[in-house]
């Protein structure tokens, strides 16, 4: 340092100001005077102007967060010089990734399917100003969780560089021809924060460990082989980082026979205490513990005690506080609730044993009419079939009652779900995930064991559908223009299949599934953002014309680019009479009836070239993502303007993004928005999503159980597929943030 510290960092302040014209940096120049900075080490300067900086963060001087992000970028920038005994930073970059590997940290495959001249033609590419992007608490999420370190902890690797890494890793696997500038595409889209991928792939592309997938669902079968199974599968994937939906649908009932003995089965609950124990004792790479969802029909005789596992009352031996709930729910429930009728609970093995068929495996083709209620009122008729009838209101104040506590159940629309599934010629959905956006067709995998002449047994698994999401999103507050998406999306779509292809995932069947399907998850976040740019108020016309506009855009562009890598690389295996291969998809939506875009040449180009992805859209929640690339969570509104993240040493003022004088009065908090015109915007937003969508539900803790019903009625009536968290005012309901669907 050549000048004074005070001087020094009084000309720091001066460029800040032309940076920020808005910001009043006088009690800061005032604060400075009076530090004794000479005293200070360089870091404890850095720590102390920091701490003063972020004070200054508000409603009104937002963009101090950047200043705090300059202090900060300077001393990550300091550590790595000093890591790497380099003079300047975002040099070396062959150098790192060469130690990283000999440090059991990266994969060797970066060297070996880059060159030395490809590496130095990357790294010239590499744009130090695009740090300059991240809030103060964007970069500090960033450095403190997913920027490589060594064993000894000490920080190596800086934020474009894992930018680089991830492009070079998911484009590895490409022609050698046109793999470097597909690498070049992947790092513009993901250092200019247009887009983000999944915290799994952000954390773990490039390195030897850890895969690079979500959220994954398992469907247990009635069968103790299976259930032990799937725990083992759960168990194998929470240790790497996945976070777990479980179908638990096919389990008898309590008091149901086994081997014929009557009355002596435990039900569901003690294999959901089971999935508990899992998720405690196997965490999630020793951050955090393992994430699990259970799913139970609303038919099944278990209903209610599953529905109270999470309460904080009763017999804790019948409570599972650590894992999370979904209820399956067919329309004619809906219709049984909204017109005060009975509903009649029955044990899925009763039904298989006595009807000969599983109630589960039904939904209703159309609205009102279907083969499930054709199923449903058959079991009813029976006179040999044990039921339990109940008043349908009876279930759903439950429902309300552990949401209004605990948050959940989320809500699982299983028919309408089913009705839109594009791969239904092929399969059966039962639930969702963990976040409630993926929705793909499942089964249970089946083991048998066989002996040999040699006196040997061996074990052969028959892979069911073990569902995989691969997720990546849109930053709607950067890059919502039609340029951006159009250049932006294809190259999304290719990262995301090729997490397909370049992941090792430790459950097999899994593996199997994802490329049976080779479903993906684009979504988005930045919808509260992206309104206030515009100056749009949440609950207005212009908001819902603009949903459909710009969600329509980027699923003909998110076709349109699977379809353009089917002709080059090929159509996903199932494709063969799905609804993408007849035509249904579009029919259903109507979509070649819209004439802004050219919905009939997209539909013939699938119908000629194929699909590379059998699934292709789904909104995750990724809170922590958003706040990486400075922005909003998915398509919620903010929870308030401004307010502190909480961390060992400090508070750290976060305030919603681009907030300025013109801003201001388009950011609603959350449960000051009206639910019903959210719930109006998303089941417009729906109908361009072939999965579903993370919603949550936002509700003072004194809403009356007619009003929290109306608000479930209009998200089954609004064609909602799914509803995540009911999060009331109570502060009773703080939720587990997924951050495996983070993306």
């Amino acid at each position: 340092m050549t000048a004074a510290p005070q001087a020094r960092w009084s000309d720091w302040i001066d460029v800040q100001q032309k940076r920020f014209p808005s910001l009043d940096t006088a009690p800061f120049k005032q604060e400075l005077t009076n530090m004794n900075l000479e005293e200070l080490e360089f870091e404890e300067q850095i720590h102390l102007l920091t701490l003063t900086t972020l004070s200054y963060i508000n409603e009104r001087e937002a963009d101090w967060t950047f200043v705090a992000a300059d202090l900060l970028r300077t001393k990550i920038y300091e550590e790595t010089k000093k890591n790497r005994n380099q003079s300047y930073v975002y040099t070396g970059f062959h150098t790192l990734i060469k130690r990283l590997i000999n440090e059991g940290i990266y994969s060797p495959f970066l060297l070996e399917t880059y060159s030395t001249e490809d590496v130095q033609a990357l790294e010239k590419v590499i744009d130090p100003e695009k740090d300059t992007f991240f809030t103060y608490i964007g970069l500090k999420t960033l450095t403190d969780r997913y920027l490589s370190r060594n064993k000894e902890k000490a920080l190596l690797e800086l934020p474009q560089e894992r930018f680089m890494i991830i492009a070079m890793t998911l484009m590895a696997k490409e022609n050698d021809e046109k793999r470097i500038s597909l690498v070049k595409e992947a790092y513009w889209a993901l250092s200019n924060l247009y887009m983000t991928v999944a915290t799994p792939t952000l954390t773990n592309a490039g390195k030897t460990y850890g895969q690079l997938s979500s959220c994954f669902i398992d469907t247990v079968e009635d069968d103790l082989q299976s259930i032990f199974d799937s725990n083992t599968s759960i168990a194998t994937l929470s240790k790497h980082g996945g976070g777990i939906g479980v179908y638990l649908g096919k389990i008898r009932s309590r008091g149901s026979d086994i081997k014929g003995f009557k009355g002596v089965s435990s039900g569901v609950l003690p294999w959901m205490k089971q999935l508990n124990n899992t998720a405690v004792s196997v965490d999630q790479l020793g951050q955090r513990q393992g994430a699990v969802a259970v799913y139970l029909d609303v038919w099944h005789k278990d209903i209610f005690p599953f529905l109270d596992s999470r309460l904080n009352n009763g017999d804790e031996r019948q409570r599972t506080h650590d894992i999370f709930t979904g209820v399956c729910i067919p329309d004619l429930f809906m219709e049984a609730v909204e017109n005060r009728e009975d509903w009649h609970l029955f044990d899925p093995h009763e039904v298989r044993k006595v009807m000969g068929f599983s109630l589960e495996d039904f939904y209703d083709e159309q609205k009102g009419n279907g083969s499930f209620r054709e199923k449903y009122e058959a079991c009813v008729n029976h006179p040999l079939l044990s039921r339990n009838t109940v008043p349908a209101i009876d279930i759903m104040k439950r429902i309300m009652i552990s949401q209004l506590e605990t948050g959940t159940p989320y809500m699982f629309y299983r028919d309408e779900v089913n009705r839109m599934n594009p791969n239904n010629q092929a399969g059966m959905i039962y639930c969702s995930n963990l976040c409630t956006e993926i929705t793909q067709n499942q089964s249970a995998t089946i083991q048998e064991d066989y002996f040999t002449s040699e006196g040997l047994i061996y074990s052969v698994k028959r892979p069911g559908d073990f569902v995989v999401c691969n997720l990546s999103s849109i930053n709607l507050g950067r890059a919502a223009e039609e340029k951006i998406l159009k250049r932006l999306i294809p190259i999304q779509v290719r990262m995301l299949d090729n997490v397909i292809d370049g992941n090792t995932i430790p459950v097999l069947q899994a593996t199997v599934t994802n490329h049976k399907y080779r479903g993906i998850g684009l979504g988005t976040f930045g919808w509260a953002h992206l309104l206030a740019k515009k100056k749009i108020k949440w609950e207005s016309d212009e908001a819902n014309t603009l949903t459909e506009e710009l969600y329509e855009t980027i699923n003909f562009l998110t076709i349109q680019a699977s379809a353009d890598l089917a002709r080059e690389k090929g159509s996903y295996p199932m494709f063969e009479g799905s609804d993408w291969h007849t035509g249904a998809y579009f029919e259903k939506r109507q979509l070649t009836k819209k004439g802004k875009l050219d919905w009939e040449g997209v539909k013939d180009q699938v119908q000629t070239d194929g699909l590379r992805n059998g699934y292709l859209m789904a909104i995750a929640p990724n809170a922590s993502t958003s706040l990486i690339a400075g922005s909003t969570a998915s398509i919620d509104p903010i929870y308030r303007k401004a307010y502190a993240e909480e961390k060992k040493d400090y508070k750290i003022p976060v305030t919603a993004p681009d907030l300025n004088e013109e801003t201001f009065w388009y950011y609603k908090a959350a449960h000051e928005t009206d639910q019903f015109a959210s719930i109006k915007t998303n089941g417009i937003r729906q109908k361009y999503i072939d999965q579903s969508i993370s919603f949550n539900l936002y509700v003072k803790n004194s809403i009356k159980a007619k009003e929290l019903l109306e608000l479930h009625l209009s998200a089954w009536k609004n064609g909602l597929k799914t509803t995540y968290y009911t999060r009331s005012t109570s502060g009773q309901n703080t939720d587990y943030e997924c951050e495996s669907c983070s993306s």
